[in-house]
C-alpha cells in the first residue's frame, strides 16, 4: 500500500469543513459496529471528539515531519494504555475512521485516497501499538 501525503491532505481538506460532525459520526459508527468498546469512553463525548479532531488534524498537518508524527503517535499510544485500549481495538477504529472519511469526502474518496488513508492508519496503529507495548512492559 502506498501512502501519498498529497492525497491525504487533499481529502482531509474536503472533510475538514465538517468539523465536529466528523468525530461525532466516527464515534457513532464505532459504537454501533463495536458496542463492546463503548465502556472505554466517558458518557459525554464532546471532549473526546475534540481531542480526536485535534489529533487527526495534527497528524495531517505534520505528514512531512516524520519525527513529529512519530512523537504524536507514541504519546497517543502511551496514553491509550491508561484508558484500557488494546491493540485488538485498532481494526475496529480503523474501519470506523475510513468509513467516516469516506462519508464526508464524498466524490473525493477514490480508491487511491482509500489506499493512502489505509496505509496511514497502518502507520498509526503500528506506532501506537509499539508505544502501548512499551508502556505495558516497561
Amino acid at each position: 500500500m502506498t501512502l501519498d501525503p498529497a492525497l491525504i491532505e487533499s481529502s482531509f481538506a474536503v472533510v475538514e469543513p465538517n468539523g465536529a460532525r466528523v468525530t461525532k459520526y466516527f464515534y457513532e459508527h464505532l459504537f454501533a459496529n463495536n458496542p463492546g468498546v463503548r465502556h472505554l469512553f466517558a458518557s459525554h463525548m464532546e471532549e473526546q471528539e475534540d481531542r480526536l479532531w485535534t489529533a487527526l488534524g495534527g497528524l495531517v498537518a505534520n505528514l512531512h515531519d516524520t519525527e513529529t508524527v512519530t512523537r504524536i503517535l507514541r504519546g497517543l499510544g502511551a496514553r491509550h494504555v491508561g484508558y484500557g485500549a488494546l491493540p485488538e481495538h485498532f481494526p475496529a477504529v480503523g474501519a470506523s475512521l475510513l468509513a467516516t472519511l469516506q462519508h464526508y469526502a464524498g466524490e473525493a474518496w477514490t480508491p487511491q485516497v482509500e489506499e493512502s488513508w489505509t496505509a496511514l492508519y497502518g502507520v498509526i496503529s503500528a506506532t501506537m501499538g509499539e508505544a502501548m507495548a512499551t508502556r505495558t512492559t516497561g
